[in-house]
């Protein structure tokens, strides 16, 4: 797991062919706008987000946010813990986000 700043992070996506997002927000939270092509799973569902982890190709490497930054380490401590090989965590989360993003 790594912990990337903004720029760091789309610097390092744009450049990722083996690339998925990962959008760890509650429903609530990704109403207000995602980033283009992010998956949701709500981290807030306990068992059901570990199971839905599961269901992830490990091999890829998963850029992981949240609102803040503090969820999706979480995150991608848990999918390191899993046998994900790379998890990046997005710091200051959509917070701090300047990029785009589209309705769900």
């Amino acid at each position: 797991m790594s912990n990337l700043t903004q720029e760091e992070w789309v610097e390092q996506l744009a450049q990722d062919s083996n690339a998925l997002v990962l959008d760890v927000r509650t429903l609530e939270e990704v109403q207000g706008g995602i980033i283009q092509n992010a998956i949701h799973i709500d981290f807030y569902q306990g068992h059901g987000f570990i199971e839905k982890l599961q269901e992830l190709d490990k091999s890829k490497n998963y850029y992981v946010y949240c609102r803040s930054g503090n969820r999706s380490g979480q995150a991608c401590n848990i999918m390191s813990q899993m046998g994900f090989e790379n998890a990046f965590n997005l710091i200051g989360g959509m917070l701090e986000w300047e990029g785009d993003v589209v309705q769900p």
